[in-house]
């Protein structure tokens, strides 16, 4: 009895081996796993950078007035909302044109349409504003946001 109890005390080197192998497997199937969702994912910061991007032109819409006159022509000459209708760049500027370093490879794209709100009186002005950020490579952000006439 006492030399059967001895023999169970430990493990064997063959029962080492293969615990060592059935972990290093395992091991290897998570690495796989993790570098595969890591390359089929954005890179965290180029997402932020399209969500500012496009917080900022949202921001910069939504500021100006409903309807004022006939502005147009170059960004900086937008004067109401319905201007940025169809504005697109690639490569972020500022108001003025000027470019801003490291963002050459994304693109803007605004439109801002009439839309007729649910549970808004008939003739009740609305716009529709949708700014859409992208860069290629990665998805792109879409923000959509709502303008309405205060008069």
């Amino acid at each position: 009895m006492l030399n059967r109890a001895r023999r169970s005390a430990g493990v064997t080197l063959v029962e080492l081996i293969v615990a060592l192998v059935i972990m290093g497997v395992a091991l290897a199937g998570m690495v796989a796993v993790y570098t595969a969702t890591t390359r089929s994912s954005a890179d965290p910061v180029i997402v932020q950078q399209m969500q500012a991007i496009a917080d900022n032109m949202m921001e910069e819409i939504l500021m100006k007035p409903y309807a004022k006159g006939p502005g147009g022509g170059a960004r900086i000459n937008f004067d109401d909302v319905r201007d940025y209708d169809g504005y697109k760049t690639t490569g972020i500027t500022d108001v003025e044109g000027n470019a801003i370093p490291g963002l050459e490879r994304y693109s803007v794209v605004v439109e801002a349409r009439e839309f007729v709100l649910t549970g808004v009186p008939t003739g009740a002005d609305s716009l529709r504003v949708t700014v859409t950020v992208s860069m290629p490579g990665t998805n792109s952000i879409v923000l959509t946001g709502w303008r309405t006439n205060p008069s």
